[in-house]
């Protein structure tokens, strides 16, 4: 009875200790709710009575797609459904284990599922009946996943090649690869062009950052000087320096019968700048590793590079995979820039929207919503880097 007892009071004890554990704690705590009062209930109040959140439900597809052609639309209702796949199947193959549907996961795809339908009021029901079926589709695929790592319990190991096939599958589908219409990057816009430019620039920078990182630790001073002086060099401009950079001084180095979309120049922009930080966060990872570490591989026998490859960097990314991401997240925030070059990402096509008569001074609401979706990609970026971390 002491036990259920003092179990029941465990939530109080915590207060207690926690919250009003002195006078100075007390007070601290209710100036602190009062606050969070004050802020939560005038936020809800102006979400639920004053808030236009029609402007987010007539905009969605310039949202999400931009300019891109309507005719072609197909094709990115198509990636969305593979990527949601791949998620499901992902999801399925990793969690084999254990059960997909908790409490919480049912919670949060019936949540999915109600804003779903209640998104069939402001855009069509053809829409929402799309993306219901594309929720359908990230079920049916975990199941599937789950399923296939229960006989392949090695499956998994393949999962970040699928990825990276599956992303040029599906660049390949919107820019019009093989017999399809050909779409130009330039034309991309809104949170496709986000992703795509985040997306490539991630995975450019992070193997030239750990080439830097090592340059960095070379023997050779020739190639040791070179990487610091680029380092310092990148880290002591601004990135929009860089990217104007990229768009001014980038064609003049080519040939003249050469000329690169201006998407293409951001994407070099963005990952110039972003090795350089990498560099130094590996660095950081590389110094972690004990000398010993290094002197008992060679002692079986393998060389400098089997050494670095198979023993070294493994240990050293491990150390500095929340600096990492932390550079990854930062690197798809700073893709809002790209509306200062002149290309339309999810937030110039924000202002473009509030540009329109029809929407002005609804900067809130459009914000908000946008705002939102960014949460949405770094949260989930951050979410699976300490997964990574765990295992």
């Amino acid at each position: 009875m002491s036990l259920v007892f003092s179990n029941h009071h465990i939530p109080i004890n915590w207060i207690k200790k926690n919250l009003f554990s002195n006078w100075f704690n007390s007070l601290l705590t209710l100036v602190s709710l009062s606050f969070i009062f004050w802020v939560g209930s005038g936020l809800i109040s102006w979400a639920i009575f004053q808030a236009q959140w029609g402007v987010i439900g007539d905009n969605l597809r310039l949202f999400f797609v931009g300019q891109y052609p309507v005719s072609l639309l197909w094709r990115a209702w198509t990636s969305l459904a593979i990527i949601f796949s791949l998620i499901g199947f992902s999801w399925g193959t990793i969690k084999y284990y254990s059960n997909l549907f908790k409490p919480i996961n049912l919670f949060i795809l019936g949540s999915i599922t109600v804003f779903i339908t209640l998104l069939s009021i402001p855009i069509s029901l053809v829409s929402s009946a799309k993306l219901l079926g594309i929720l359908l589709l990230l079920v049916i695929f975990a199941l599937i996943g789950q399923q296939t790592s229960k006989k392949l319990p090695t499956f998994s190991n393949w999962l970040s090649l699928i990825w990276v096939l599956t992303f040029f599958l599906l660049l390949g589908l919107l820019q019009g690869a093989f017999f399809l219409r050909p779409v130009r990057l330039d034309d991309f816009s809104g949170l496709i062009l986000t992703l795509f430019v985040a997306i490539i620039s991630i995975i450019l920078s992070f193997p030239f950052g750990v080439l830097l990182a090592l340059g960095r630790q070379s023997e050779l001073p020739v190639i040791r000087w070179l990487s610091i002086a680029y380092i310092e060099l990148i880290r002591g401009l601004p990135l929009i320096g860089i990217l104007f950079m990229a768009q001014v001084m980038l064609p003049l180095i080519l040939p003249q019968d050469m000329r690169i979309q201006r998407v293409i120049r951001a994407i070099a922009g963005f990952t110039l700048f972003s090795a350089a930080y990498l560099a130094e966060n590996v660095r950081g990872g590389l110094q972690s590793v004990p000398k010993g570490q290094t002197e008992a591989a060679k002692a079986l026998g393998l060389n400098g590079f089997f050494v670095l490859i198979f023993v070294v960097l493994p240990q050293a990314l491990r150390v500095v995979i929340p600096a990492i991401v932390g550079q990854f997240i930062s690197l798809f925030k700073d893709t809002s820039l790209l509306a200062i070059v002149g290309l339309v990402d999810l937030l110039g096509m924000s202002q473009s929207i509030l540009a329109n008569p029809k929407f002005i001074g609804r900067y809130g609401e459009v914000y908000i919503f946008v705002a939102a979706i960014y949460w949405v990609f770094c949260y989930s970026m951050s979410l699976l880097s300490r997964q990574l971390e765990n295992k």
